[in-house]
């Protein structure tokens, strides 16, 4: 058996798009032929070399994924945008395409939800029989996942403790989603504002957003785990639903990979864009972990509760949101509030002179810190009214960006 990865060693990347039609732009439900048409059958995923892709929950999404953990960003980053430039093409015997963001700008999910029918569809069967997938914090939701690995209980505390710390500074960063069935919602991320709610049904399965102050694995078992099962049980009686997955917290635990999932990044227009969000978070997250900010014993004191409050501010306010939170502010050494804008930029700014991964991506970070995330730069082009051929026009200089390979400006 091979040793568990160490902290940092490599990182697993996940990234979902949208199929749309070419032309209309309208979500487009056929992840099983494309997967079909790759691999000459009915299949749930195919290697396409260091880039595999695979479908998700509904069956206009598919994702992109590395193909077992990976230690150089900047390789990953052309891995898949090579990739998605071969599948764009590839999907023109439909007159498809791919499509950037977190949400679709129009789709209405109770007419347009598909869930994927084939191969592992009991899970999906069972979702939607508990909680009604056909909403937008289900079958509306592009996002980014960041798996980074630990080999053993200590590594797993100060990962967590860390990662727990980054979780409210993210949906500033990363929004991408400010629109919903064809209106601005004033929210810069709402993809998680349905994320927040979409299984409440079920509370514990999500908890306050943020992770529990949980350092060990018996721990997180007996405190998050243990109760999401015990409270699913009524609904789930054949225990399918009961893995760790299962989990829907902003970073969960996966301990039968020894790695914690980071799972709150709205996608962006272009891998460029997504690997300086990504090599940020990751830079900040291994900077705590080295205690370069503030102790582990400090550290572990982050209460959930008041990090989800900032967590859901950010969400709505991007990098205008002003942090006033005393421990937040302790942490990166602020005496007085500071906007999330500015705090990204003293994080950009420390790290980027030193031995971390961020300092292959300074530029387009810089970039995206300058001109704002991608909600506010969509915002800026659509204005508060648009209309659906307004909007169409902006999310079809995405989807050129997302083949270009460029930020969208």
């Amino acid at each position: 058996m091979k040793p568990h990865l160490h902290l940092f060693e490599a990182y697993g990347i996940e990234m979902e798009y949208m199929i749309v039609d070419r032309d209309t732009f309208d979500v487009k439900p056929i992840c099983d032929k494309v997967l079909e048409a790759l691999a000459g059958e009915i299949t749930n995923d195919f290697s396409l070399g260091r880039i595999d892709v695979s479908n998700e929950l509904v069956m206009h999404v598919i994702e992109f994924k590395c193909n077992g953990p990976q230690k150089d960003l900047v390789r990953m980053q052309k891995d898949f945008q090579e990739q998605i430039v071969y599948l764009n093409t590839f999907m023109e015997k439909w007159n498809a395409c791919l499509l950037p963001t977190a949400m679709h700008p129009w789709m209405n999910p109770d007419r347009e939800t598909k869930l994927w029918p084939h191969g592992n569809n009991e899970i999906y069967a069972s979702y939607n029989r508990i909680f009604d997938c056909r909403g937008h914090g289900w079958s509306n939701l592009q996002s980014v996942h960041i798996n980074l690995p630990f080999a053993n209980d200590k590594e797993f505390g100060h990962l967590h403790a860390a990662i727990r710390i980054v979780l409210p500074l993210l949906p500033a960063l990363a929004a991408s989603s400010p629109i919903v069935e064809g209106k601005v919602t004033g929210a810069k991320d709402s993809r998680l504002g349905f994320y927040m709610a979409n299984q409440r049904r079920i509370p514990s399965i999500i908890g306050s957003v943020i992770p529990e102050k949980v350092f060990t694995q018996a721990d997180y078992n007996e405190k998050i785990l243990n109760k999401i099962y015990k409270d699913i049980a009524a609904q789930d009686p054949d225990e399918i639903l009961q893995e760790e997955w299962l989990n829907s917290r902003a970073a969960i635990a996966r301990f039968e990979r020894h790695a914690i999932e980071i799972r709150v990044l709205d996608i962006q227009e272009a891998p460029i864009a997504d690997f300086a969000i990504i090599a940020l978070v990751v830079s900040l997250v291994k900077s705590l972990v080295d205690e370069q900010w503030m102790s582990y014993a400090e550290q572990m004191k982050a209460d959930e509760d008041e990090l989800r409050i900032i967590f859901k501010e950010a969400s709505e306010q991007g990098l205008d949101f002003s942090i006033h939170n005393a421990f937040l502010l302790k942490v990166f050494g602020e005496s007085k509030p500071i906007t999330m804008r500015k705090l990204w930029s003293k994080i950009l700014d420390t790290l980027s002179t030193k031995d971390y991964e961020i300092k292959d991506f300074v530029k387009p970070a810089q970039f995206l810190l300058e001109h704002g995330n991608l909600s506010t730069r969509i915002l800026k082009n659509i204005g508060e009214n648009p209309t659906r051929e307004t909007i169409k026009g902006e999310y079809k200089k995405l989807a050129q960006s997302l083949v270009r390979g460029q930020f969208y400006a």
